[in-house]
């Protein structure tokens, strides 16, 4: 199993910006899907943004579209999420997963249980 560690969470303004990193343990990073997911108080954990195994396919949810973009450096075993604009919304624990689904692979995928490796998270709050 491959082992995620989450940084780069903390506190800022509404309309600042944060650039999450989440590093991988294992090689076979490189192979599979990533995802970042989040989970507020009281709520769901839900998807934020994927990708497929090289970075060339991206998905967001609708309402961090055209505010965060998610990245994987597979030289460094790294995936970030650059998160612009932020609002009061976006509070919640950040996390970083993996995927070792065939399916997933290229294009990733976005329900929770399609990942099988999960970082501690990094909690973001925003202000306003």
């Amino acid at each position: 199993q491959v082992q995620l560690e989450e940084s780069g969470g903390g506190v800022v303004q509404a309309g600042g910006s944060l650039r999450l990193a989440c590093v991988a343990s294992q090689r076979t990073f490189n192979t599979g899907a990533m995802g970042w997911f989040r989970q507020a108080p009281g709520k769901e954990r839900e998807f934020v943004a994927v990708s497929g195994w090289s970075g060339s396919n991206v998905n967001y949810r609708a309402s961090v579209l055209d505010r965060f973009i998610i990245s994987r450096d597979n030289a460094k075993n790294t995936m970030y999420l650059q998160m612009n604009n932020l609002k009061p919304e976006d509070t919640a624990v950040y996390y970083c997963a993996a995927s070792s689904l065939d399916y997933c692979a290229d294009y990733g995928c976005s329900y929770a249980y399609e990942y099988t490796s999960w970082g501690q998270g990094t909690q973001v709050t925003v202000s306003s």
